[in-house]
């Protein structure tokens, strides 16, 4: 799975560590849905941090198609809102 990160680049995840990307996903939604900025803070990192440590990063000249775009460590908890879906930012 192609995953852009908004501002840093495209990394390749692998299938096998969608489960542990989705339980932060879900501890960054239950923050979001309280308005908790410091857990959300916290949880958005460990999930960008998660995609940095297990994912492969593509060449910068890489135009592969990203299926995830998650939103740079910066964003707050309405930009990050506006982007959920259905399932979250990781779909499972």
């Amino acid at each position: 799975m192609i995953v852009r990160i908004m501002g840093e680049g495209q990394v390749e995840i692998s299938a096998d560590d969608i489960v542990v990307l989705n339980e932060l996903d879900t501890e960054l939604e239950a923050a979001i849905e309280v308005g908790d900025e410091p857990v959300f803070r916290a949880k958005l990192h460990a999930l960008l941090d998660k995609v940095r440590q297990v994912g492969k990063a593509l060449p910068d000249d890489s135009l592969e198609p990203s299926e995830l775009i998650l939103p740079p460590a910066d964003a707050s908890i309405e930009e990050v809102r506006e982007m959920l879906g259905d399932q979250g930012l990781i779909p499972g």
